[in-house]
């Protein structure tokens, strides 16, 4: 993409009502607009990022065995007075009236719908285990909504649902769930620790909470420091080895982890005072088993090998999508701008023509910008009349993974600069070779 042919409206100053850096930083870098307190609009460089993260989050759903649907919006208010959901879940919600004067919701959630959709549709153990999941917009009323999407009353969200006959499969899908959404952070580029946490009005009494450290976190966590070197892994992996899957679970489990809500002090001091962290950190994923709270009230039953009608027990499973996008930029970023991790980055890579009367520069430029882009690379490319200053502050701003400078002395030597914006190592290569080093670490990101 050619910057002089995007829509990029990049912010000078930080805005006055922008309190935390990835606020600050979405903002100025053009990724979305406030429509009005806690709703954005998503602009085509947020949007990028925000389809790229979910990608990864379906990839890695339907690895673990999940099938993707769509569910409305707007839920009917019958599903949640069945649940006994409907008058308790407070002023979040948004109730709505149609010209009938039937009542209707912006779902926050989806528990009732799917259950739904269940007992319509399944009534044998023989269909089971299964898990549907789905990636949409949500709405909830906060009350005092701030720092951007990390906090918005609008929201992108996968929520998934597990059907299964009893509790010890039950928790089995959990399990998967659980290391599914280890394998999903660590491809972002995130360190997400997974830990005990409150149910909160999803209800249940078995729930985990995957948290990114950082200084601008709502969450105050306490956790053992030996989570920080745990390694998710990125191998082959069979989903449905159960007792493989419950290894990697207890392994992350064992440790001591807990949010503030579950935080217990006395089993906190038996940790090794070197092993002792307390931090604040950004939630980004929950998940929960809650057993039969909805498919008894909502009489989702099957019919079991022995031929009784029982109710299924049931799980939750959220990944917050729009949040991930200020989240990751809240663990990666510098006083220039954000750093993009490569899998989740707009573009991979952003081409700088420092002049664009030189015919030279303009030649490889072209070349760079055409053999890339056949290769599916996707790269800006500032071909704006601005000064080198800027296009600089501007491509750091922005936080591609590689900036490729092109300028007439480096091209009268035959030479090109490859900067790598994670470390600011800058290197002067021929042309070839920074296309063949460029297409080498596109194929390694592919492959993974």
């Amino acid at each position: 993409m050619k910057l002089s042919q995007y829509f990029l409206p990049i912010l000078k100053e930080v805005p006055a009502e922008a309190n935390i850096i990835s606020h600050q930083l979405m903002l100025r870098c053009g990724m979305i607009k406030q429509t009005t307190a806690g709703i954005y609009s998503w602009l085509p460089l947020g949007f990028k990022v925000l389809k790229k993260i979910e990608e990864i989050v379906h990839d890695e759903q339907i690895k673990a065995g999940h099938i993707p649907m769509l569910m409305p919006t707007i839920q009917p208010a019958e599903l949640w007075q069945e649940s006994g959901r409907y008058d308790d879940y407070g002023k979040e919600m948004l109730r709505i009236n149609d010209r009938q004067d039937r009542n209707y919701l912006y779902g926050p959630t989806n528990e009732e719908l799917i259950t739904d959709i269940f007992r319509s549709n399944v009534s044998s153990y023989k269909d089971l285990p299964l898990t549907l999941y789905h990636i949409q917009w949500k709405f909830r009323d906060e009350l005092r909504p701030r720092f951007g999407v990390m906090r918005g009353r609008e929201f992108y969200m996968k929520d998934g649902y597990n059907f299964d006959l009893n509790e010890k499969e039950a928790i089995d899908a959990y399990n998967r769930h659980f290391v599914s959404y280890l394998r999903t952070f660590n491809r972002m580029g995130l360190k997400a620790i997974p830990m005990k946490a409150e149910t909160g009005p999803i209800g249940g009494n078995y729930s985990h909470e995957f948290l990114v450290l950082a200084n601008t976190g709502e969450s105050t966590v306490y956790f053992d420091k030996t989570l920080l070197d745990m390694d998710t892994g990125q191998g082959k992996l069979d989903y449905y080895q159960n007792t493989d899957i419950k290894k990697v679970v207890e392994s992350f489990t064992t440790p001591y982890a807990r949010t503030e809500d579950t935080h217990d002090a006395n089993i906190f001091l038996e940790v090794p005072e070197e092993r002792r962290i307390e931090s604040k950190a950004i939630e980004v994923g929950q998940i929960f088993y809650f057993g039969t709270k909805y498919s008894e009230p909502m009489n989702a039953y099957v019919v079991n090998p022995d031929g009784q009608r029982v109710p299924v027990h049931m799980g939750s499973h959220g990944i917050g999508v729009s949040r991930l996008v200020g989240a990751i930029i809240e663990a990666s970023h510098d006083e220039r701008g954000i750093i993009w991790p490569e899998p989740v980055s707009p573009f991979f890579a952003g081409l700088i023509n420092l002049n664009h009367r030189d015919e030279e520069c303009l030649r490889v430029c072209d070349k760079v910008y055409e053999e890339l882009g056949t290769n599916g690379i996707e790269i800006l490319y500032d071909d704006t009349n601005e000064r080198p200053g800027a296009k600089f502050a501007k491509m750091d701003l922005i936080g591609l993974p590689w900036q490729i400078v092109v300028g007439p002395k480096g091209v009268a030597e035959g030479k090109i600069e490859l900067v790598y914006r994670s470390t600011g190592e800058a290197t002067l290569l021929p042309l070839e070779e920074v296309i063949k080093k460029i297409s080498t670490a596109y194929k390694a990101l592919v492959k993974d």
